[in-house]
């Protein structure tokens, strides 16, 4: 399936189209909401998303910091963005796609086939000279989509340590959270023992959008990541990985996201941890 559009290609298809729905989901570690960003300047007609409160579930710390929403709150909350089935979704942030992957990896995961990233994300729609609206936009009619997870694969805490020994763990938070250099966030500093560092960062070409699939292929391929073994990925929290997932999918590549991540793993006491530069043979 398709994962990018390109800034120019969805201007074209919103002139000729009533079942295209565009998200704006503007967020960022630590806030604050991007509300106020969006209505300083949105995509004609995108509606406002809220990564924290409609994109991700609430529960202790050995959940996460950003679990899954229930498939029915989401449900629920896409039908206010006005999602009904058989709509092509594209969603966006000013991020790099960071944070808009995670509306990409959820829908996709609840079920709806035609979710786009836009490639370079708002950046790329002001470089092609594209206008923006401001304020609030007038709210959707309300959707009828049916939303259900299970159409990409996930893994829990047991499964990641069992793919960092059988398969490829990668880690896309930056390499110094994943060598235990710093830990601004969550009770531990390191990584999944037996997971490879791939910061999501080093998926973008400069200007922000996804480098091409070839050159993805030779990343992943590099790190150890092969069409006859598993791979899972991981960050902080769960939101980057998702990048990294559309990533692995541009590159041709199937992955099994861990939703809890490193903020659920250095939280459960029986998880070791390891740090440094290098991958030890997990046990």
């Amino acid at each position: 399936m398709q994962t990018l559009i390109s800034a120019d290609d969805l201007s074209r298809r919103l002139a000729g189209r009533d079942d295209i729905r565009v998200l704006d989901v503007r967020w960022q570690l630590g806030g604050p909401p991007g509300l106020g960003e969006y209505r300083s300047g949105h995509i004609p007609g995108a509606v406002y998303v809220d990564l924290d409160t409609e994109l991700a579930g609430h529960g202790g710390p050995e959940d996460g910091r950003h679990p899954l929403p229930g498939s029915a709150d989401l449900q629920a909350a896409a039908r206010r963005w006005g999602l009904h089935d058989g709509d092509t979704v594209v969603v966006y942030d000013d991020l790099g796609s960071q944070s808009a992957a995670r509306a990409w990896w959820l829908l996709r995961h609840a079920g709806m086939r035609d979710v786009l990233l836009i490639d370079g994300a708002l950046a790329a729609w002001r470089s092609a000279g594209l206008p923006l609206a401001v304020g609030d936009e007038k709210p959707p009619v309300a959707g009828t989509v049916h939303l259900s997870y299970g159409a990409l694969p996930t893994i829990d805490a047991d499964t990641a340590a069992a793919v960092a020994r059988t398969g490829v763990l990668l880690d896309a938070r930056a390499g110094a959270r994943y060598r235990g250099e710093t830990e601004p966030i969550d009770p531990r500093a390191g990584h999944i023992p037996g997971a490879v560092s791939a910061p999501t960062s080093d998926n973008l070409t400069p200007d922000g959008r996804f480098r091409p699939a070839e050159e993805l292929r030779e990343r992943f391929e590099a790190l150890g990541v092969s069409a006859m073994r598993p791979v899972g990925v991981y960050c902080g929290s769960g939101i980057t990985a998702a990048h990294e997932a559309a990533a692995l999918a541009i590159a041709g590549f199937v992955p099994y996201l861990y939703p809890g991540s490193w903020s659920q793993w250095s939280n459960l006491p029986d998880r070791p941890v390891e740090t440094g530069d290098a991958p030890s043979a997990a046990e």
